[in-house]
């Protein structure tokens, strides 16, 4: 098993700036990608942004990619969302989840996908007022 806590949600401003992270813990070994997904109240979970873990392929849904940045610190087995030029559409619960599927370059779409994750975070609320 595999356990995910997620941290660094907050309130602020649109324009602004916040750094969510992701810790991993137990069987780590068996995580090949981890991603960042969101759910606004009244919608559905929508993915954001992906990393392949053993090398930091990355990828991202249009609607962040100049915004916001994933990366990873194999060693704290931690993962992280920098989101810039925050706007009140991106206010939503941001959930952590790790797969033990390892993705090759040509599909890392397959990332997008909420079936694909076996392990999930409990969430972390953002609210970007206007």
């Amino acid at each position: 098993q595999v356990q995910l806590v997620e941290s660094g949600g907050g309130l602020l401003q649109a324009g602004g700036s916040l750094r969510l992270s992701c810790a991993a813990s137990g069987r780590t070994f068996s995580i090949h990608g981890m991603g960042w997904f969101r759910q606004a109240p009244g919608k559905e979970r929508e993915f954001v942004a992906a990393i392949r873990w053993d090398d930091g392929i990355t990828y991202y849904t249009d609607a962040v990619k100049a915004r916001f940045t994933i990366s990873r610190d194999n060693a704290k087995n931690t993962v992280y969302l920098q989101m810039n030029s925050l706007k009140p559409e991106d206010t939503a619960t941001y959930y952590c989840a790790a797969t033990r599927t390892w993705y090759s370059r040509d599909r890392l779409d397959l990332y997008r996908r909420v079936g694909e994750y076996d392990y999930w975070g409990q969430g972390t609320q953002v609210t970007v007022s206007s």
